[in-house]
């Protein structure tokens, strides 16, 4: 039986197209470093230099200074302070850092995160007038939210509550009046850099604040001690790692491998069986990350702030169990939402040979705090922009009755832009929208559903068909001294990589040994190299095992390089993107 890899190519694209650096290399004493990082824009090794005196001056953040002086003031004068935070990774960061450091320094403080299932986001006047009824502040400081709050600001105005906003979600109207806006996003701010997530804006304002305090002899604090929880809520919340992003998340993982991180950190990656000490962003995303947004998806995300806040290692344990349970029931709700989503993309594509160019999708049973995952699901196997809705209240699901709805997008769709071309073509279709270029929320009533997805499909006409079909990048083939632990090693720790610095991928053919299917969802393949002298491991995962060709001699793999580990010893391992099989002629050549 010929097998579905044995049909295809591999069609990649270089990702650097300009003559290689050689000064780089010298520095480097290495091309393939070289060609890594001058694809990533890296001209000269002081990019990738991450002293922390290299971070981007605080004094040029707008609205920064007013600030200060404001929670100064507030924590000289006894005045209570409510953190208004937001119920993802970032914003369970962004509250636990403020708090710690505000605590530290004195501070009347407490915190609040709206429940995405009662208040929904943001600082509205209905979480202002629950805050107030709670903890009765005197100020209020949103983290990882606020820019759009026009109302919830003139809520607590009309209390006598003053407002700080931190946030760095982004904007093309206004600030909101309150007394103090910083956002490196905000129309009129010309820091150095616009990639800041919520958890990078509270650190440079509790560093500002400290070092002001510390000067006028005040009570202060070390907030350089938090950059954990600053690296972690930037990788979370796919902060692009330009230079500034970089050094933050480099210091941060610094501190958790040396085990001087907050306990939660540590008793979460217990949870998830990782080792501190060997720790890479990819576990911010992958282990970290997932289980404490479980909180703000499946619960109330005060469960993953006080995970961060704890330094009683009992209470951490308990904590990060209570979130690895939320986790899993995510990943339970998430698979039956996933699979009733490509069920019906796969109903919707039988009577339309053309696909739609984007995916949008509601059900009635649906559950709100998934949405975001399934969305980017399905962007990642359609490679479409998709939205998909659930009830804003799931007892509520009249056609008057609001829906919620998640967007993730693909390169080339700025996904907030399109949602706001589609509201000032229809300013009565969407109550509420805000996010980024590949990720945004929204909502709208259910009886528009199908008005909004004709609108969204009619923007979407405008973007050239190139853009849907996904291209594949490689930094090239590796030399084969270069498949050896050392060489990992070196990659790993020349930079941190992620969004905007993304993790260096390799192409090579191979000849295969032999394969094995693990768990009936893993490709395991033994493959030999010219010029290696031993066999090299690959591994694909959740690969669809019934269309690998038994009889393949050679391939042709996308690969990331890692390294295995397995009863205490080490070994190199290639992980599988894409792969086409070869015949004996084709891997001559």
């Amino acid at each position: 039986m010929v097998r579905q890899d044995s049909q295809k190519t591999l069609t990649l694209s270089p990702r650097l197209t300009e003559p290689l650096n050689q000064a780089l290399r010298d520095q480097l004493d290495s091309s393939t470093l070289a060609r890594v990082l001058q694809a990533r824009g890296v001209h000269d090794i002081s990019q990738i230099d991450t002293h922390i005196c290299q971070l981007l001056a605080a004094a040029d953040l707008m609205g920064i200074d007013t600030a200060v002086t404001l929670i100064d003031t507030a924590i000289d004068q006894g005045e209570r302070i409510l953190i208004v935070g937001d119920f993802d990774c970032d914003g369970a960061t962004s509250t636990a850092l403020m708090v710690r450091v505000l605590r530290q320094m004195g501070a009347l403080v407490d915190f609040l995160v709206p429940d995405r299932f009662k208040f929904g986001y943001g600082l509205t006047p209905q979480i202002v007038e629950h805050g107030a009824a709670l903890y009765r502040p005197n100020l209020i400081i949103t983290v990882d939210n606020g820019i759009s709050s026009h109302d919830g600001v003139a809520t607590a105005h009309q209390m006598g509550i003053k407002v700080v906003i931190t946030d760095h979600h982004l904007t093309t109207k206004p600030s909101p009046p309150a007394d103090a806006v910083v956002n490196p996003n905000q129309l009129g701010c010309h820091f150095g850099s616009r990639y800041l997530v919520g958890v990078g804006v509270a650190f440079y304002v509790m560093g500002r604040l400290a070092k002001h305090r510390r000067q006028l002899g005040k009570s202060s604090a070390s907030v350089a001690k938090y950059l954990d929880l600053v690296a972690l809520g930037t990788v979370a919340d796919l902060g692009v790692l330009d230079k500034n992003n970089r050094i933050l998340v480099t210091h941060g993982l610094q501190l958790i491998r040396q085990g001087r991180c907050v306990v939660g950190i540590l008793a979460i990656l217990e949870q998830a069986g990782r080792q501190h000490q060997t720790i890479t962003s990819d576990d911010f995303g992958f282990a970290i990350a997932p289980r404490i947004n479980a909180a703000g998806r499946m619960d109330n995300m005060r469960i993953g702030v006080e995970c961060l806040l704890t330094d009683d290692w009992g209470e951490a344990h308990r904590l990060a169990s209570k979130l690895n349970q939320l986790n899993q029931a995510r990943r339970h709700v998430e698979m039956s939402m996933k699979d009733d989503a490509i069920a019906i993309v796969q109903s919707l594509s039988e009577f339309d040979e053309t696909p739609p160019k984007g995916i949008v999708l509601y059900q009635d049973d649906w559950h709100q705090g998934v949405i975001g995952i399934v969305a980017g699901r399905l962007k990642e196997k359609l490679y479409r922009p998709s939205i998909v809705f659930a009830p804003a209240d799931t007892a509520l699901v009249g056609k008057s009755d609001d829906i919620k709805g998640s967007a993730r997008s693909i390169a080339g769709i700025h996904i907030r832009d399109v949602i706001e071309s589609v509201a000032l073509a229809h300013p009565d279709l969407i109550k509420h929208f805000g996010g980024h270029a590949m990720a945004a929320g929204l909502t709208i009533q259910k009886a528009d559903f199908e008005r909004f997805n004709q609108a969204l499909q009619a923007v979407l006409l405008d973007f050239d068909d190139d853009v849907f079909y996904e291209q594949k990048f490689t930094d090239g083939a590796l030399l084969p001294d270069e498949f050896s632990l050392s060489f990992v090693d070196r990659l790993k720790n020349i930079s941190v990589w992620g969004n905007g610095f993304v993790p260096p991928v390799f192409d090579g053919k191979f000849e295969v040994i032999n394969h094995r299917i693990l768990k009936d969802k893993h490709l395991k393949l033994s493959l030999k190299m010219a010029g290696v002298q031993y066999p090299i491991d690959a591994i694909w995962f959740n690969y669809q095992a019934d269309s690998w060709d038994y009889r393949a001699f050679g391939v042709h793999i996308l690969y990331t390089l890692d390294i295995n580990e397995w009863q205490g010893s080490q070994s190199l391992q290639l992980v599988i993107k894409d792969l086409a099989v070869m015949s004996v002629a084709a891997l001559s050549v």
